[in-house]
């Protein structure tokens, strides 16, 4: 005797459900799982703790703790040995497997895209009914209008079988939470594994109210991230749809640079809204960036960038990048500067690898560096970095003081057309 009960969720719905005596107690609507996240892989998760029964003209959730499922060649039966009612709050904080799972988008976490559940299916051991896995093939279908068998049995007499298509409890999101009260912080906890590219691309193929559901439960480092990713319809979307609080905390996590493409293609009064909810210090910098025309190079480049005086050590040098823990973008090339910030030399972190820890910056960095005036011409920035082969390019004023660099990610973003960000034309 075998201790392991597996079925499908099709097949337990609209059951009727009986009592000790033998009598009908309620015909089965739904059934309830925890939804609040305990910790990674909790098998808690995934416990049915109860089920929505409509018995008569009501309709109650009562514990699953008292019924049984009996399978019996694929025929299932439910036997419930007491009724206890469950209380509003086990209800809230649970995750109702047709209203939120059954036919909605999820998230398939390993396979980093959106699919749709055409089935779940459940297993039953000592320890209590679970759910184990989503079905998101043909054969979920086909089972839901009851003719999985005999398609199967005919497709077989020509060799043919249907391709089993589950994803794991464990690798599933679910994006629905419209009807419950629960926390979306924890709801969304597993889409912060993601990378933000990923999530980027799964905000994209979401609806307007689930997008934007989904990017307000994510921290803002994670916010900020997916933001800079989004094309550039989803990021007037998500910035427009969220409160000017939420939206300004999450754009002093970005680069100025990103945050001023953002803003050019808002409404003004909603750009300056948000400029003057956000931080002084990092307004500031996106406003500068906005006054530049879009055809100069002042309009692409970065302004975070990280330079050194001259006298520096190696040493030191490599003890405040460990402290700063700075973007691998701001790696790509270092400056160095005099006092009034006039640009005198560039190095990179092998200059910094193969030097002596007492070497000083003056004697290992590249002197008069290629560069380009914030008032150049953007589309003189891809001769420069491939005649040169640089992977940053400094800007500088007529001065010759720094006010950013150019990033080649950026260039060749522009050059073959991955995604348009607002003023990058």
């Amino acid at each position: 005797m075998t201790s392991l009960t597996t079925f499908f969720l099709s097949g337990i719905i609209g059951k009727e459900a009986f009592g000790s005596d033998g009598d009908a107690i309620g015909v089965i609507r739904d059934l309830l799982i925890n939804a609040v996240p305990t910790g990674q892989n909790d098998p808690s998760q995934q416990l049915v703790t109860g089920v929505k029964l409509k018995t008569g003209r009501e309709v109650k959730f009562f514990s699953f703790r008292s019924f049984r499922v009996v399978k019996a060649r694929e025929a299932l039966s439910v036997t419930c040995s007491e009724l206890i009612e469950l209380a509003a709050e086990e209800v809230n904080n649970g995750l109702l497997l047709v209203e939120n799972i059954l036919d909605k988008q999820i998230v398939d976490l390993n396979g980093r895209k959106l699919v749709r559940v055409n089935d779940v299916r459940l297993a039953t051991i000592p320890a209590g009914t679970f759910a184990v896995a989503v079905d998101i093939g043909i054969e979920g279908l086909l089972r839901r209008i009851g003719i999985s068998y005999p398609i199967k049995r005919i497709l077989s007499l020509f060799g043919i079988k249907i391709p089993a298509k589950f994803i794991l409890w464990d690798d599933v999101q679910a994006i629905d939470f419209s009807n419950l009260n629960i926390k979306l912080s924890k709801s969304y906890a597993k889409l912060q594994t993601l990378h933000p590219s990923d999530l980027a691309d799964i905000l994209e193929d979401l609806g307007k109210k689930s997008s934007t559901s989904v990017f307000s439960a994510l921290d803002e480092e994670k916010a900020a991230d997916v933001l800079e990713e989004l094309e550039t319809h989803a990021q007037i979307h998500i910035v427009e749809s969220l409160p000017v609080n939420k939206v300004a905390d999450v754009l002093e996590k970005m680069p100025a640079d990103e945050v001023a493409d953002i803003l050019d293609e808002l409404e003004d009064d909603r750009a300056e809204l948000l400029l003057k909810e956000m931080e002084a210090g990092s307004s500031q910098e996106v406003r500068e960036l906005l006054e530049y025309d879009d055809d100069k190079v002042g309009s692409i480049m970065t302004t975070d960038f990280i330079s050194f005086g001259r006298n520096r050590t190696v040493e030191e040098v490599l003890r405040e990048l460990r402290l700063r823990k700075p973007e691998p973008s701001e790696l790509y090339t270092l400056f160095v500067t005099e006092e009034d910030d006039r640009l005198i030399g560039t190095f990179d972190l092998r200059d910094l690898v193969v030097a002596e820890p007492d070497e000083r910056l003056g004697e290992i960095m590249q002197s008069e560096p290629v560069s380009l005036f914030d008032d150049q011409k953007t589309k003189d920035v891809a001769e420069i970095v491939s005649k040169y082969n640089l992977l940053a390019v400094p800007v500088i004023n007529q001065e010759e003081q720094l006010q950013g660099m150019v990033v080649v990610d950026d260039v060749v973003e522009d050059l073959i057309g991955e995604r348009r960000t607002g003023r990058r034309k």
